[in-house]
């Protein structure tokens, strides 16, 4: 179940030797039928070059040319990560790293909407093959693309420095929605009718996208799913302290701004990847490498401005959105449950949200102390109260962030966005620890909308990936995910209130705000005490060590252990 935070459905199937020759920008490119498909498929197209060596963290570069035809199979490629995780398996991980890759239906129909899907992953893991859009392509209503781009350090790294602005990431995704404006149409896509898409840090992204100004024009409509950008997970509150903690982890011995720089300049990426399983572990969510509030070098920047400044003073394009989160979402964290109980009942402070800020120790226990007790009353945690468990995490890191964001835009006169709640179970369905109570977790709407292999599915669950496709299809080609005919009840968008909202339970109906009393208890605690994310600051050559804050001795004294 763990793997379901970075894996939203896995490739299967095989090519056959019916190809499909594209004309692109660049050069001649050669694709071929899917075997279980009526899908030509495009694999490891090059969309943009990475920077390598000392210049491993700038804004990627433009494409390679070719007059040759380009052989459009290359499945392995991925971007460098920490190499003992399972996502790897039998992939090979490049420097660069940046391809995409196209799902065309056979079809002579031209000028198709087009669904752009960002892989998740925590930023600091995952690849494009990973999220499978063959389903929907076959439907022959649809091109779809996905694809890689840098993480971890190397995608997330913000130093403020001309050489080290941060957002290399971010930047590749964005190479890669003008890739797509420049070449979809040669693959029978309209460029100026694309929907971008994506789960957990790929919703994140999205979301992030949806307020930049570096990609307008670029898309028409998004699909988010368990990720906003104004969650903790979506942005660094303090860039410069999280470089410093990575750096101490990867034998950086030094003190001041200037050997920080060169340190991670001079790092190979073996050396960037080899801390970073840890911190999947960290107790307040701080896995230290996402996207950042960029300094002002010259550059362009990604982001300027925190995303709940930038939402509240409307600086920014309003598009449709299908905007949503599953039921228990924090049913990912079980792989920790066992591990995080006694930490939690020792000191519950240490599982806060990281942007949240307090005048002083005594203050953030006291806010611990009313977390808790909502969340657990007068009891421990412990298996019996496992429920609650799941309950705080899935708030606390995903759905009150989607909630928070949909209010915001809302008062910002986004009137287009369609709320869901997916909530639908069946025998397969994830258990809440030590329980026999089952919710949907982390990513399962994604899941229903995608993935290939259906022969393990209950009936139940068939019907309900028939319907979620539906819905993806008919809000990619419409804008609208209840047109007449729809096998889902009329939708109307949400209100300030965060309702109404669309349940895909095993009964699909429209009700009112999710979990209002656990909302409004969360609008509370961040209208009180929320720390806005700062873009890094460049501290004087003489600034110490000493004041790193980070999260290392709680991760590799007490869960290390367990994970390994």
């Amino acid at each position: 179940m763990f793997k379901v935070l970075f894996v939203c459905g896995l490739i299967v199937g095989v090519q056959s030797n019916i190809t499909k020759l594209v004309n692109i920008t660049q050069g001649p490119v050669l694709g071929y039928k899917a075997q279980d498909a009526e899908v030509f498929e495009f694999y490891g197209i090059p969309y943009a070059t990475a920077p390598t060596g000392r210049d491993k963290f700038k804004e990627p570069l433009p494409a390679p040319v070719w007059t040759e035809t380009f052989n459009a199979t290359d499945k392995e490629t991925i971007c460098p990560q920490f190499p003992h995780s399972f996502v790897v398996t039998g992939k090979t991980m490049k420097e660069d790293c940046l391809v995409a890759n196209v799902f065309v239906p056979d079809t002579e129909n031209k000028n198709l909407p087009v669904l752009v899907i960002v892989h998740g992953g925590a930023f600091i893991m995952g690849f494009g093959s990973a999220d499978s859009p063959k389903q929907l392509v076959n439907s022959k209503k649809v091109i779809a693309v996905n694809f890689n781009y840098r993480l971890g350090p190397h995608g997330f790294l913000c130093l403020g420095s001309e050489d080290i602005p941060g957002n290399a990431g971010m930047k590749d995704q964005v190479a890669l929605l003008h890739w797509v404006k420049e070449n979809i149409k040669d693959f029978g896509g309209n460029p100026d009718d694309v929907t971008v898409a994506g789960c957990s840090a790929g919703g994140g992204s999205v979301d992030l996208l949806l307020i930049s100004k570096m990609t307008k024009g670029l898309f028409q409509r998004a699909i988010v799913m368990s990720g906003a950008n104004v969650a903790a997970l979506a942005t660094q509150a303090d860039p410069i302290e999280n470089a410093r903690d990575y750096a101490t982890r990867i034998n950086y011995d030094g003190n001041d701004y200037d050997s920080l720089v060169e340190f991670y300049k001079n790092a190979t990426l073996d050396q960037l990847n080899s801390q970073l399983f840890p911190l999947l572990a960290a107790p307040d969510t701080n896995v230290l490498f996402t996207p950042c509030i960029e300094r002002d070098v010259g550059g362009k920047r990604f982001l300027h401005d925190s995303p709940v400044n930038i939402i509240k003073n409307g600086d920014y394009e309003r598009y449709p959105m299908l905007y949503g989160f599953s039921n228990m979402e924090g049913l990912f964290r079980n792989f920790f449950f066992d591990a995080f109980v006694n930490p939690m009942n020792k000191n519950f402070a240490d599982f806060l949200p990281f942007d949240l800020e307090f005048k002083n120790e005594e203050e953030r226990q006291e806010v611990a102390k009313k977390i808790k007790e909502f969340y657990f009353g007068d009891q421990l945690v412990s298996n019996e109260t496992s429920i609650h468990y799941v309950d705080f995490f899935s708030d606390s890191m995903f759905i009150y962030p989607m909630q928070r964001s949909v209010k915001l835009q809302v008062n910002s006169n986004n009137t287009d966005i369609f709320l869901f709640v997916y909530s639908f179970v069946d025998e397969n369905s994830d258990n809440v620890p030590h329980s026999d109570v089952q919710g949907a977790t982390h990513c399962a709407a994604a899941n229903a909308a995608m993935g290939e292999d259906e022969s393990h599915h209950t009936p139940e669950y068939t019907i309900m990936k028939q319907k979620m496709r539906q819905v993806w299809l008919d809000f990619i080609t419409t804008g609208n995910p209840t047109p007449n005919g729809s096998p889902v009840p009329t939708w109307t968008p949400a209100g300030a209130d965060r309702a109404p909202c669309m349940d895909f339970g095993n009964t699909i109906q429209m009700q009112g705000t999710f979990e209002k009393n656990r909302t409004e208890f969360w609008d509370e605690i961040y209208n009180e005490y929320y720390r806005q994310p700062m873009p890094p600051s460049v501290p004087s050559s003489s600034s110490s060590m000493s004041s790193i804050l980070g999260i290392s001795i709680f991760v590799f004294v007490t869960l290390v252990p367990v994970l390994l």
